[in-house]
């Protein structure tokens, strides 16, 4: 048995998500992104099938990608509002760095697919507790574009593809609040004695 290491239990105990609208600049470096992103990759991966890949959002990227999401809305609605096309156009910009977790699960002769979806979920939630562990603020949000068909050529997916998760990082302008959290009699069964 290894030792316990008290440090990461205290700061998995108390990880929170940072609502978007409290991530601000600066973000992080492109030495902490790739740092990152390869802490996300090491997730559970049965077959080592690598079933999702990443697409990161910085700079003006995250402005290009907005208007796009802004053209499909209108296109939906002529009459849009200028106010929720500026929020459609702003989707991407709330925080300084968007990162979309792409899943590319599919059909395999071993491997579940549902496992390889799973595994896209992890990379997402690792990516969410490096993000942390670096010091900075991160959300995972899926909004109506994480399933709208039109979107995927807009944001870079192929056809066969979607999007697990945008995750959104930046530094937080205030600390997140700790909310409510499930009893483990609610949501625990035991079969045998532990």
């Amino acid at each position: 048995m290894t030792a316990k290491n008290d440090t990461l239990i205290d700061f998995l105990k108390t990880r929170r998500s940072t609502p978007v609208l409290q991530l601000a600049a600066p973000g992080p470096s492109r030495g902490e992104i790739e740092e990152m992103l390869t802490i996300a990759s090491r997730v559970p991966d049965h077959g080592k099938l690598a079933p999702w890949r990443f697409i990161v959002f910085a700079g003006a990227a995250r402005e290009e990608a907005g208007e796009k999401l802004a053209e499909i809305v209108k296109a939906d609605d002529p009459e849009a509002s200028a106010e929720r096309l500026k929020l459609e156009r702003e989707r991407l910009t709330r925080a300084p760095l968007v990162i979309a977790v792409i899943s590319r699960a599919a059909v395999h002769p071993k491997i579940p697919e549902w496992e390889q979806v799973m595994s896209a979920g992890a990379v997402c939630y690792n990516l969410v507790v490096a993000a942390n562990a670096f010091g900075y603020g991160a959300t995972w949000l899926t909004e109506w574009y994480a399933f709208d068909e039109r979107a995927k050529p807009a944001l870079g997916l192929e056809a066969d593809e979607k999007i697990a998760g945008f995750i959104h990082i930046g530094t937080r302008t205030e600390a997140p609040f700790e909310r409510v959290r499930p009893a483990l009699e609610d949501i625990v069964t035991w079969r045998g004695e532990a």
